[in-house]
């Protein structure tokens, strides 16, 4: 049994940042992939936007992260020239019924320390979208566009010069808490038993399956996955936006919105449907209700200019009808078991709060060592 002394499973953007804020701390790692490819699940499939941290519950994770990861990766885009847009965010009321959600909207967003939003009027929004139908509007100027892709990339290549290594086509089928550590059994193409002194599950979707084949952890430290599915269609011809276009949230995301990428081509999504596994066939025909949606904030969108372009699934803990879960970094102070930490549902915004997630991990060791 090969030892090791850090193992982060899972290599999507929340899986690199780890490693690599564990590698830099000058701790041995290995991260351990079960795909051919980094960040092939929810890292790369996703609307790719940095998000100012408006809508999560005040004193949550979410809200906490999301503020701090969003400076950080802004941050790290600029030292490491990954590309990024500070393209802005426009929230729209569309009717009078929807103006003291959106007023409740921009006082939950300064609780959670976002103090950059600005109060639009109607004619302000013309102003600066004249296609949009709006009766008034929220401008969050710290919501931005970044590759994912590059990203992950940057994240790689930090994490393996300090030291990092990445094995791919090894799925982790087991574990098992020993007296000296993690028992980590390996199958695929890197098939091995390792002995981890710590072990940091980031595996997204499988992280609850994972969690659930560890002996030695209690059956009541893991949730039980869910699996929403969002759709995703593109615009056709060009764009006539120049920011990123939201709805009002509603249960289970935040509606469907108009995002950009950095070619400048405009996409609406996603959509919530629940399903019961990871299922990433498009269906074609969902486009037809987001017609009926879209024309709500852009009614001039023409019949027939949306094309199916990919669907993703949120990792959730919290299923239909539930509120929405906040991340959960379970760490020994949660399960008991020493140098395991356990990522459940992160979902949006864990893009964004990549870089303070992995502070936070790395936080939670630290705080283990000093207590034991």
């Amino acid at each position: 049994m090969e030892q090791v002394d850090c193992v982060v499973i899972g290599a999507g953007v929340v899986g690199l940042a780890v490693a690599r804020a564990l590698a830099q701390a000058g701790r041995e790692v290995l991260i351990l992939e079960a795909e051919a490819a980094i960040g092939t699940g929810t890292s790369s499939r996703n609307s790719e936007v940095i998000h100012a941290g408006i809508y999560y519950p005040q004193g949550s994770l979410k809200a906490r992260l999301c503020v701090a990861g969003r400076d950080a990766l802004y941050a790290f885009c600029d030292s490491h020239g990954v590309p990024y847009r500070s393209c802005g965010k426009l929230i729209v009321a569309t009717n009078a019924s929807q103006l003291a959600g959106l007023d409740a909207l921009q006082a939950h967003a300064l609780a959670n320390g976002v103090d950059d939003l600005r109060r639009l009027h109607a004619d302000e929004v013309k102003t600066l979208e004249p296609q949009l139908n709006a009766v008034a509007g929220l401008l969050s100027p710290s919501t931005g566009i970044v590759d994912s892709h590059a990203l992950m990339l940057a994240l790689q290549g930090d994490a393996e010069a300090a030291g990092a290594l990445l094995a791919l086509h090894a799925p982790v089928t087991a574990m098992a808490v020993m007296d000296a550590g993690l028992r980590v059994e390996v199958g695929g193409d890197a098939a091995m038993t390792l002995l981890a002194a710590s072990v940091i599950n980031c595996a997204g979707h499988a992280a609850p399956e994972i969690a659930a084949r560890t002996a030695g952890l209690a059956a009541e430290s893991v949730p039980a996955r869910y699996f929403a599915k969002g759709s995703y269609f593109s615009l056709a011809s060009a764009t006539p936006f120049h920011h990123l276009v939201y709805p009002l949230p509603e249960p289970g995301g935040l509606g469907v919105h108009l995002t950009l990428d950095l070619g400048g081509q405009a996409r609406f999504g996603p959509d919530v449907e629940w399903v019961d596994g990871l299922d990433y066939t498009m269906d074609e025909s969902r486009a037809d209700r987001f017609y009926a949606t879209i024309r709500r904030y852009w009614p001039g969108l023409p019949d027939g200019a949306l094309q199916p372009a990919y669907t993703g699934i949120r990792p959730k803990i919290s299923g239909p009808g539930e509120p929405a879960a906040d991340f959960r970094i379970d760490g020994p102070a949660e399960h008991g078991v020493a140098g395991l930490v356990n990522l459940f549902g992160i979902e949006s915004p864990g893009l964004t709060a990549a870089l303070a997630i992995a502070d936070e991990v790395c936080q939670r060791l630290a705080q283990e060592a000093r207590t034991s």
